[in-house]
C-alpha cells in the first residue's frame, strides 16, 4: 500500500510480562474502513487503546498522515470514537450530548446548533434532539453515541464492539446503516469485534488476530475463501477440517490422501510439495448433497443429526474419513438421522492448509 494513511509500525504492548500486542504491523488507507477481528485477549480492543491514545504502545510507532501521533493526547488526535456502551450523559439531551465535543473545542453557538443538526439528520435522529436517553431505545442511544463521533468531522472514527449490545436484527440494520456512512462521507473506519458475520458484511478487509498478531489480512471474500492457516479458517464462520497428506501437485491444484485412504482433487497454494502433511478446509455450504458416485470428490456418509435452521437443514455426516457438516435444501426428507446420502465437493471449492 503507497502512503497509507494509518501505519502501525513495528507496535508491541505489554502489561508486565504480558505482551499483549507483538511487534504487529498494519497499514490502512484513508477512506477504508478495516475490521480488527479475533477472539477476546487477542489484542485488538488494545491496538484500537493505542489509535485513540487511551493506551500507550510499549514499542514501535503510530503514525496517521506521516505523523507519529504517539506523544499526541486523545483530544489532539481528532479521532471519533464509538464504545459499546454508548456513554451518553443522562441529564443531557441528545441534541446536548452530540453538541458535548464541539463545546470541549470552542466552537461557536451558531456553528455548534449547525453542525449538530446534521450529525443527527444523518443517523435519522432529528425529531428525538430534545429527548433524554433515557427515552430513546438502544438502537437510538448508538445512533447518538454515533453522531457525536462524527459531529466535530474528524480524520478517523474508532469502533469498539460498538453493536454487541444490540439484538440481532437492530445490529444487522445498524451494520448496514454504519456501511452506508461509510460510503457516502468517504470516512477512515477502524472497527474492533468478535462477530465474524459483522466482519465479513461490513469491512473493506478484515484483520484477524490471535495471540497479539495478526493472522491473515484481506478483503472478506479471501479471507473467507482462501484462509491462510487453520486458525483462521476455523474462526472465520463455520469449516469442515479433513487431514491427509499431499500426493501430486500441480498448478495450483493438488491430490490429497485422506485418513480412509480415499484421494481428493482440491486447490492449492504455491509452495506445496508431495508427500506434505495438510489440513483440507471445506465449507459446510460447498459440500453438496445427493451427488452421484462419480462426480468429483464424492463419497458415501451416514447422517449423524439433522437439524432445521429455517432456511436451511444443518445436516451432520460421518464416514471413514472424520466428521463432516453441510448445508442441504430446508424442503428435502431423505437426510434423516441414519440415513445414507452421497456428498461431493468441488475440487475449487476447497483449499489446502499447511499443517
Amino acid at each position: 500500500m503507497a502512503d497509507p494513511y494509518i501505519r502501525f509500525d513495528h507496535v508491541t504492548k505489554a502489561f508486565g510480562a504480558l505482551t499483549v500486542v507483538d511487534q504487529l504491523d498494519l497499514d490502512i488507507a484513508r477512506g477504508e474502513f478495516v475490521c480488527l477481528l479475533g477472539p477476546s485477549g487477542s489484542g485488538k480492543t488494545t491496538l484500537l487503546m493505542m489509535l485513540a491514545g487511551f493506551e500507550a504502545p510499549t514499542g514501535g510507532r503510530v503514525l496517521v498522515d506521516g505523523v507519529d501521533i504517539v506523544p499526541l493526547p486523545p483530544h489532539r488526535r481528532n479521532m471519533g470514537v464509538v464504545f459499546q456502551s454508548y456513554a451518553l450523559f443522562p441529564h443531557m439531551s441528545v441534541a446536548e450530548n452530540v453538541a458535548f465535543p464541539l463545546e470541549m473545542r470552542g466552537v461557536s453557538r451558531a456553528e455548534t446548533a449547525a453542525k449538530v443538526t446534521r450529525a443527527l439528520e444523518m443517523v435519522q435522529l432529528a425529531a428525538y434532539k430534545d429527548r433524554r436517553p433515557s427515552q430513546l431505545s438502544g438502537g437510538q442511544q448508538q445512533r447518538v453515541a454515533l453522531a457525536r463521533a462524527l459531529v466535530f468531522e474528524p480524520s478517523v472514527v474508532l469502533m469498539d464492539e460498538p453493536l454487541g449490545a444490540l439484538d440481532k436484527k437492530l445490529r444487522e440494520q445498524m451494520q448496514l446503516d454504519i456501511r452506508a456512512l461509510h460510503r457516502d462521507l468517504g470516512l477512515t473506519i477502524v472497527f474492533v469485534t468478535h462477530d465474524q458475520s459483522e466482519a465479513l458484511t461490513m469491512a473493506d478487509r478484515i484483520a484477524v488476530f490471535n495471540h497479539g498478531k495478526i493472522e491473515q489480512i484481506g478483503p472478506p471474500d479471501a479471507i473467507y475463501e482462501r484462509p491462510a492457516t487453520r486458525f483462521v479458517a476455523d474462526f472465520i464462520g463455520e469449516t469442515n477440517l479433513l487431514e491427509g497428506v499431499t500426493q501430486a501437485v500441480g498448478d495450483g491444484s493438488a491430490t490429497v490422501r485422506l485418513g480412509d485412504g480415499r484421494i481428493v482433487t482440491v486447490a492449492a497454494p504455491a509452495g506445496l510439495t508431495p508427500q506434505q502433511p495438510v489440513t483440507i478446509c471445506v465449507r459446510p455450504e460447498r459440500v453438496r448433497l445427493g451427488a452421484t458416485a462419480g462426480e468429483p470428490n464424492a463419497f458415501s456418509a451416514s447422517v449423524t443429526d439433522c437439524v432445521y435452521h429455517g432456511d436451511h437443514l444443518r445436516v451432520h455426516l460421518s464416514d471413514a474419513a472424520g466428521s463432516l457438516v453441510a448445508k442441504g435444501d430446508r424442503h428435502r426428507a431423505e437426510w434423516a438421522e441414519g440415513s445414507t446420502v452421497t456428498a461431493a465437493f468441488a475440487p475449487a471449492d476447497c483449499w489446502v492448509l499447511l499443517r
